[in-house]
């Protein structure tokens, strides 16, 4: 009726920003590369790049700044965390795009990030890109190690 169902749902995940892709497992916090929140990949990014993107179409399910979590109507759980031990800044490098309860489209500005108040602290930019639910709804997920550019695909995220 509003056209939320328009499109069907799509397994497609695109870049949420300009950097490189690389494996989770590298990530220098032990609780993002042993996988406890999930599986998932991260992004070195380009800190020339301060927009992010949603990487999936789906509902915002949280919205804090340092991380914005999405859920898509097929039930898998996406939470992009905007680099490691930033929640110590309560929010000062983060301008929020998006509120709680929301539809948001794959390529829909999440946040504007200060990528200088994050490394000026001497924090690491890195950001994750977690499925928290993969336990119990990730079929599969294939993402290649790679430079890439924002909005563009970078792989598939399939629910069980």
């Amino acid at each position: 009726m509003f056209g939320f169902n328009k499109h069907e749902s799509t397994d497609e995940l695109i870049a949420p920003i300009d950097g490189e892709i690389v494996n989770l497992k590298t990530v220098s916090d032990p609780v993002f590369a042993q996988g406890m929140m999930g599986d998932g990949f991260a992004i070195k990014p380009d800190l020339n790049s301060s927009e992010l993107l949603a990487p999936v179409s789906g509902k915002v399910t949280v919205a804090q700044g340092h991380a914005v979590g999405i859920e898509r109507d097929d039930g898998l759980q996406f939470l992009i965390h905007i680099g490691i031990d930033t929640v110590s800044l309560k929010g000062a490098p983060f301008t929020i795009f998006v509120k709680q309860g929301k539809k948001v489209m794959a390529g829909t500005p999440l946040v504007d990030i200060d990528w200088n108040q994050i490394t000026t602290n001497k924090l690491d930019p890195t950001v994750m890109v977690l499925i928290p639910n993969s336990k119990t709804n990730l079929e599969s997920l294939s993402v290649t190690e790679e430079a890439v550019t924002k909005n563009q695909p970078i792989g598939q995220a399939t629910a069980k």
